[in-house]
């Protein structure tokens, strides 16, 4: 009997909602599963059994965000007695979580499009668009990470030697948009979890009894 991967897709990304959108923080064994479940992903989009849509792409770009947790545990072990290793091992995290969070967040508003606008919605849901759309999301969360990493830089500076001129400004406009930035993300967050539980809402209660064993 030949596996469904198409469920072994849903299973996964039930597992990366529970991990981002659901938990308030990650914890060992969340991540531990996310990295195993994202590996096996990765292996199984990259077989001839799956079909290239714009819900794979979505999915693929999820499953490669989870690099970044090996590569801030890689950073941890072998920069550890760096000062800078901490702040970069943070940034990895964060840039992992964001990245899970939108694309998550992505598969949520296709999923809805299908469901209920699948004619109208269709000459925007191709492979090609999806692809533009995640190279959209890693260069926005890049230059996030990168303005954070500027202040922290400036902090330190301005810590070991007081800053004036020039540089004293700099280091005003970098906290100030720094602080922006992170309420806007915080607020960002938490309008992503709404949003993502009232579709999934519409969706299930748009299905038919049938429907939702169906799809269990």
């Amino acid at each position: 009997m030949e596996r469904d991967h198409m469920k072994d897709l849903r299973r996964y990304l039930a597992l990366k909602y529970i991990q981002y959108l659901v938990l308030s923080s990650s914890n060992a064994v969340s991540t531990l599963l996310g990295l195993l479940g994202s590996a096996y992903t990765m292996i199984l989009l990259h077989s001839a059994k799956v079909s290239s849509k714009s819900t794979t792409v979505l999915i693929s770009s999820l499953a490669q965000a989870d690099i970044l947790v090996l590569l801030s545990l890689l950073s941890e072990l072998l920069l550890g007695g760096f000062g800078a290793a901490p702040s970069l091992a943070r940034m990895l995290l964060m840039a992992n979580a964001q990245v899970s969070c939108v694309l998550l967040s992505c598969v949520a508003l296709e999923a809805y499009l299908i469901t209920f606008l699948p004619a109208q919605s269709r000459p925007y849901r191709t492979v090609r668009k999806a692809r533009l759309l995640c190279r959209g999301i890693w260069a926005l969360v890049a230059a996030e990470c990168a303005l954070f990493l500027l202040d922290e830089l400036l902090n330190a500076n301005s810590a070991s030697a007081p800053s004036s001129g020039t540089l004293g400004l700099l280091f005003q406009l970098s906290s100030t948009a720094t602080a922006l930035l992170r309420s806007l993300s915080y607020i960002l967050g938490i309008l992503l979890r709404i949003v993502n539980v009232y579709i999934y809402y519409k969706i299930f209660f748009s299905m038919t009894p049938r429907s939702r064993l169906k799809s269990k």
